[in-house]
């Protein structure tokens, strides 16, 4: 079981730049990956990047070279850092925890936090 709590959300202008985080119940290194996706009115939920237990990341084409992930095993958080924000990029953004066990993958999702880019 895994427990994320996001925070960093809020109301930005477009060009600027806000940094989300999680933090997690347990020690993160053990987690498979962590990632951040995010949900716009109306649309689907999609993923933005994520980052496994092995350092890989991946980032969604519509966030690469603005957005970047990162994560501190010693505080048990994941960061995203969002730079040069869009008024597309508004959204409710969740952390998400993968957890691969005996052949079972396990899913956790934190609130979620709120993000709005708008001048």
């Amino acid at each position: 079981q895994v427990q994320l709590v996001e925070s960093g959300g809020g109301l930005v202008q477009p060009g600027g730049s806000l940094r989300l985080s999680c933090a997690a119940s347990r020690n993160i290194a053990s987690i498979n990956a962590m990632g951040w996706y995010r949900q716009a009115p109306g649309k689907q939920r999609e993923l933005v990047t994520i980052i496994t237990s092995g350092g890989s990341t991946y980032y969604a084409d519509s966030v690469k070279g603005r957005f970047t992930i990162s994560r501190d095993n010693a505080k048990n958080t994941v960061y995203l850092q969002m730079n040069s924000l869009k008024p597309e990029d508004t959204a409710v953004y969740y952390c998400n925890a993968t957890v691969q066990r005996m052949g079972v993958r396990y899913e956790y999702w934190g609130q979620g936090t709120q993000v709005t880019v708008s001048s």
